[in-house]
């Protein structure tokens, strides 16, 4: 199972706002947890954190133009999360957005969202415009509004949030990490859990003996995944991995109301490697070494499509000439909602077949 520092690290980088094009607060967390485990750390131009970390054996193939050198593997974890941008504020002191990511409408209803300007961060109510369900009609009640008919109301005079909000300002779902008995439920469960692995799986590569591995590791905590794999795409354009890995969250769609075969995955049968997306076809001959790791070392495995959706791996794969990629990901259900719940064995599959499987890339 996993420990306490490795969930006490998920809450904290769950419960840290941050989304595409406004990582930073994020960034300077990861930063703070990874100092000392990498060779080098450097921030990009989209604000993706590219850290380095040296082999500990002596370079093992030839490079594309004939040098001598490491296999370089490029782990991506993207750090923001979904949210929205201030777009308006009215002469009311009423607050409108716009999405930076995508949203479920239905999921919006009579939220609490925190909205972080450069004054403070200021706890909102999300909800439509329009009358309460006490006074409108039955058809009415069918309809589901669009994000564009959503505001915020920061309980404030109108004059004081003209004051202190911006257009530009950024806003995320404010809700609690909660640890429940075998999974834990938060928002910015996508994609914290892969920043989180990321981390611990380092850590554990440099407890090992000689440092952990012969091939030179690059991980990724990238920018504005949710928007397009913006920050991905630059930085493997950058690094040139041979091998890539995206780390993201899946579907875990074992619910009520969802076909088994359209389930994706099933939370409790361990770490997922993710066969195809919409973004990416994963080299099969990576996922095979994936599973032979995790059969050696009886790590808990499952494979999944899922017929739309991308995440990281998709940039690295096309970058330059090209990289074997390969999507290691971890079932969750209820995504893009505040109540995003990951299984803790599930997450400690994922660090540990990570672990295992980098000090075999020669």
């Amino acid at each position: 199972m996993t420990t306490k520092t490795t969930i006490d690290l998920l809450r904290r980088l769950c419960e840290t706002p941050g989304i595409a094009g406004r990582e930073e607060r994020v960034r300077q967390l990861i930063q703070r947890e990874i100092k000392g485990l990498f060779d080098d750390v450097r921030q990009d131009a989209l604000g993706s954190l590219i850290c380095t970390r040296k082999p500990a054996g002596r370079p093992a193939r030839r490079g594309r133009s004939g040098e001598r050198r490491p296999t370089r593997v490029m782990l991506a974890a993207h750090m923001d999360e979904i949210g929205f941008y201030v777009r308006h504020v009215d002469d009311r002191g009423f607050v409108w957005i716009n999405p930076a990511g995508g949203f479920d409408p239905r999921t919006l209803f009579a939220r609490r969202v925190l909205v972080c300007t450069d004054s403070g961060d200021f706890v909102g109510g999300l909800n439509p415009g329009g009358k309460p369900i006490h006074i409108l009609s039955d058809e009415d009640r069918k309809k589901i509004p669009p994000i564009e008919e959503f505001f915020i109301d920061l309980g404030m005079e109108a004059a004081e949030v003209k004051r202190r909000v911006r257009i530009g300002d950024f806003v995320v779902l404010h809700e609690p990490f909660v640890e429940q008995p075998v999974s834990v439920m938060s928002k910015a469960l996508d994609n914290r859990v892969a920043c989180c692995v990321a981390i611990e799986t380092v850590r554990r590569l440099a407890k090992g003996k000689g440092g952990g591995h012969d091939c030179e590791l690059v991980v990724v905590f990238t920018t504005q995944e949710e928007v397009g794999l913006r920050g991905a795409t630059t930085a493997a354009q950058a690094v040139g991995a041979d091998i890539g890995v995206g780390l993201d969250i899946t579907l875990a769609c074992d619910t009520p109301g969802v076909e088994e075969n359209q389930r994706v995955t099933r939370q409790g049968d361990g770490v997922a490697l993710m066969v195809q997306d919409s973004s990416m076809i994963s080299d099969h001959l990576l996922v095979a070494e994936f599973e032979a790791v995790a059969r050696k070392h009886k790590i808990a495995s499952q494979r999944s499509i899922l017929a739309r959706g991308g995440q990281d791996g998709a940039a690295i794969q096309r970058a330059g000439a090209g990289a074997r990629c390969a999507a290691v990901v971890v079932g969750t259900r209820y995504v893009h909602t505040v109540t995003e719940s990951v299984r803790r064995d599930d997450l400690e599959a994922a660090i540990a077949l990570l672990a295992a499987w980098i000090p075999t890339v020669t």
